[in-house]
């Protein structure tokens, strides 16, 4: 296991991929350029043949054609699949930036000309890309030390699903949310930090959970009718999309049963000493007991919430201080002091 360290000062542990590995899945892609030229090449010189075309043309377009294909193919596949390539596919390897994040054209750019150019260049003698992976700790080759990236094992990183929930008091304001402006990269960012929540160092917490709670409240309306901290906030919105989208799948493909009993309804009052609530909105609040009636616009519960759960609420440690907030109430990164939420 290595780490990386994000941008945000989070600690990230990743498994890199070493050099036999990296070796197979390089492998297969030039088997797979291989296959691809060997055709291209054979229909090229077909058609120049049956033609009267001069033998530098056909020179010349037979070495274009293997820069495309040996150089474009990495290029074009890395970039749109963020990492990757069929060989790295196969083997579960990703190309990832020294932060965690996903490289882009100048990383994928970089990569290759040092892969063709430098790393395994036909003109050196010894492979410099071997050398360097081999004596680099995180197996980079001169191609990755330069464009700033590494290549990470994703299959053996499973992470598990946070529990997702809204607390009783929030379910009416969950289901009005306008979610259609949050984006997948950004609802995926929120996931991994609720999953990553009990990992990471409390000042980093704090201040990841300050910048991704304001962030998803940017593009999420209206702002929750009572205080209530990140964790809770971003665990909220993530359930709602994710009922939603259980409920769209469910409307496309609805459920065929066939026993003799009617189906469950996953929405009723759990019944039994030993019934548990089904649903995103089930799970018992974290915070402490929820107040009964509904709380009014801008009111705030009797009382701290009581502690408990895997988020629990900070405890201000001075008096709220005027901070610059955004439409819905939540401070900018770094704006307010650390713990401080309204």
């Amino acid at each position: 296991m290595s780490q990386l360290v994000t941008g945000e000062a989070v600690v990230l542990q990743v498994r890199i991929a070493r050099m036999p590995t990296r070796a197979l899945a390089c492998a297969i892609d030039v088997i797979l350029q291989g296959v691809v030229l060997g055709v291209l090449i054979s229909l090229l010189a077909g058609f120049l043949l049956g033609g009267d075309a001069s033998e530098a043309l056909a020179v010349a377009l037979i070495f274009v054609t293997v820069l495309v294909i040996v150089l474009g193919y990495r290029v074009v596949m890395e970039t749109l699949t963020r990492g990757r390539t069929l060989g790295k596919m196969v083997l579960g390897l990703k190309v990832v930036r020294d932060d965690g994040s996903s490289i882009r054209f100048r990383h994928a750019l970089v990569r290759t000309l040092f892969w063709f150019f430098v790393d395994f260049a036909p003109w050196f003698a010894a492979s410099p890309g071997i050398v360097a992976s081999l004596m680099n700790k995180q197996g980079k080759r001169i191609g990755d030390m330069v464009a700033g990236t590494v290549v990470i094992r994703e299959r053996h990183q499973p992470m598990a699903s946070p529990p997702l929930f809204v607390p009783g008091h929030l379910v009416q304001w969950a289901q009005s949310l306008e979610l259609s402006r949050l984006s997948d990269e950004l609802a995926n960012a929120a996931r991994e930090y609720l999953a990553r929540y009990t990992e990471l160092l409390p000042g980093a917490r704090d201040a990841l959970g300050d910048a991704l709670a304001y962030q998803v409240s940017e593009v999420t309306a209206p702002a929750p009718p009572v205080p209530i901290v990140a964790p809770a906030f971003l665990s909220a919105v993530l359930a709602e999309r994710r009922r939603r989208e259980l409920n769209r799948l469910a409307l496309r493909h609805p459920p065929v049963h066939t026993g003799p009993f009617p189906p469950p309804n996953p929405y009723a009052a759990p019944t039994g000493p030993y019934a548990v609530p089904a649903g995103p909105f089930a799970p018992p609040s974290p915070y402490g007991a929820q107040p009964s009636t509904p709380v009014g616009l801008g009111t705030v519960p009797a009382g701290p919430p009581a502690p408990g759960g895997p988020f629990p609420a900070p405890v201000p440690a001075a008096p709220y201080r005027p901070a610059a907030v955004n439409a819905q109430g939540w401070a900018a990164p770094g704006s307010n002091e650390a713990g401080q939420w309204f």
